[in-house]
């Protein structure tokens, strides 16, 4: 403590600072200690009211390294579960909080929001009344990249995002937007762009290529009038093989006829028609008795002649000479006999030549069976080639339409399979998740009683500011020591100044 000497003031040879010392510019200056503690208070108690309490609405995104995405590709992706996850390294984190304040993300939040048509009062919109809807975006884009706090624990893999408004429902929406599109854009840096579409384009094209092809099978059965031209080219070469048999029998039947039409004919031509079957030898006694008749006659004749004729009469000689005449062939017919023959016709030649005739219409018959097979086959072999040419047109249909079909299914698979992945890449996608969603803010950031304690705290601290910084501009003498110090003599006796 500071001693005090026989007039009651300080004494100035003392060098320590007393307490009433450390705490007399406040007394000395009560009267602007105590208005601008009544300033100061009035002003933080009328800024706190006139000014609107903020919301503030926060959310974590969670960086980890839960999946993995393959390389895209035609093939089938089985994506295998990570068993443990490598720790994430700063500059990745650090990366992911860069990208939340990338300007494109921020412009599609303040977009979204409307914050850019807020019509709140502003000293800017007042100085700057002819801004276009552009330049309200930049700016209202740079003041969010401002207001948007964000923040990473150290040795934690999470990203605390928060976000203040006077309104509650705009700070859940900017913070919801932002979550949106920041896993939006997300999966645009870390998925292969265009995935999905380009599935979606190869499903759709190869859908309509097999479209097509089924279209030209159709148009195949319906244009050449056959639905399975390798079963009826399977059928035709059956067919065609049993009439090459047929034909072969044929020419082996035709040969056999002729041969066998050679042997008859050579045996008929030592074959009699007709053979003997019954002899008997008789005299000619019709003959005789004609020739008695006639003798008869004659002599009847010769006698009656004779009655008026003389033997010498030219009449009776001629009856004379046809009895002699005829009793001459009665004498030379009683010295002939007949044979009488019974014939027949032969059996062997009968058999020989109806055997000739059953061959040779046998030969014909055979002849023609075996022209009428060749041109059967000829046509058939034909129908074979024709059918070969169809089987190829259409295997090379139905390889198109398989091949279309197997692409079809391969790409829609796999559109599938990105239209899920891009669906999962909404909420999680690589590294990344929003593990606090972004909540609607019930209670203000601060209460009136705390705007009454912090202008209490401003204005004390303001007063006394004031107080002690008046009282060091001021160049008068108000100890007895500044006196002794600045006039280097020492003081006997001090009169305080006392107000009348």
């Amino acid at each position: 403590m500071t001693g005090m000497n026989v007039n009651g003031w300080p004494d100035v040879n003392t060098p320590s600072l007393s307490l009433r010392e450390l705490v007399a510019p406040c007394f000395r200056r009560k009267t602007l200690l105590i208005r601008t503690f009544l300033a100061a208070l009035g002003i933080v108690l009328l800024l706190g009211i006139l000014v609107p309490v903020p919301y503030k609405s926060q959310m974590s995104v969670l960086v980890n390294r839960e999946r993995h995405d393959p390389p895209v590709s035609t093939e089938d992706t089985t994506q295998m579960p990570s068993t443990s996850a490598s720790e994430m390294s700063l500059a990745e984190i650090t990366s992911e909080a860069q990208l939340l304040q990338s300007p494109d993300l921020l412009r599609k939040v303040v977009l979204a929001t409307g914050l850019a048509d807020s019509r709140t009062f502003s000293v800017w919109n007042l100085l700057h009344p002819f801004d276009t809807q552009e330049d309200k975006v930049a700016r209202q884009v740079k003041q969010l990249a401002k207001d948007l706090k964000i923040e990473n624990e150290t040795n934690s893999n999470l990203i605390d995002v928060s976000y203040k408004s006077p309104d509650p429902r705009v700070s859940h929406a900017v913070l919801d937007s932002l979550a949106t599109f920041y896993i939006e854009k997300h999966v645009a840096v870390h998925r292969p762009s265009g995935s999905f579409q380009f599935f979606a384009d190869e499903a759709q094209r190869y859908q309509n290529a097999l479209q097509e092809s089924e279209g030209k099978l159709r148009d195949f059965g319906k244009q050449q009038g056959v639905a399975a031209p390798d079963v009826q080219r399977s059928y035709v070469a059956q067919q065609v093989a049993i009439s090459v048999g047929q034909l072969n029998l044929a020419q082996q039947t035709v040969a056999a006829d002729e041969q066998r039409i050679n042997s008859d004919e050579s045996q008929m031509a030592l074959t009699p028609r007709r053979s003997t079957t019954q002899e008997a030898s008789n005299p000619p006694d019709k003959l005789l008795g004609d020739l008695h008749a006639s003798l008869l006659a004659a002599e009847t004749r010769r006698t009656q002649l004779a009655m008026i004729y003389e033997p010498q009469y030219p009449s009776v000689q001629e009856a004379d000479q046809e009895i002699a005449q005829t009793k001459a062939a009665i004498a030379e017919a009683e010295k002939v006999h007949y044979v009488a023959q019974t014939t027949d016709v032969d059996a062997t030649y009968e058999l020989l030549r109806e055997d000739l005739a059953k061959t040779r219409s046998d030969l014909a018959a055979q002849r023609a069976t075996a022209a009428e097979a060749r041109r059967s086959i000829q046509n058939m072999q034909e129908q074979i080639v024709d059918l070969d040419q169809k089987t190829l047109t259409q295997q090379d249909l139905l390889r198109d339409a398989k091949a279309n079909e197997e692409s079809y299914l391969l790409y829609l698979s796999k559109r599938e399979q990105e239209r899920a992945a891009d669906a999962l890449d909404k909420t999680k996608i690589g590294n990344v998740s929003i593990a606090v969603p972004p909540s609607m803010p019930v209670l203000p950031l601060y209460s009136f009683p705390m705007v009454i304690g912090v202008a209490f705290g401003v204005a004390i601290i303001l007063s006394l500011s004031a107080a002690y910084a008046a009282d060091y501009l001021d160049t008068s003498f108000r100890t007895s020591a500044e006196v002794s110090e600045m006039l280097g003599v020492p003081i006997v006796v001090a009169i305080p100044k006392r107000s009348a």
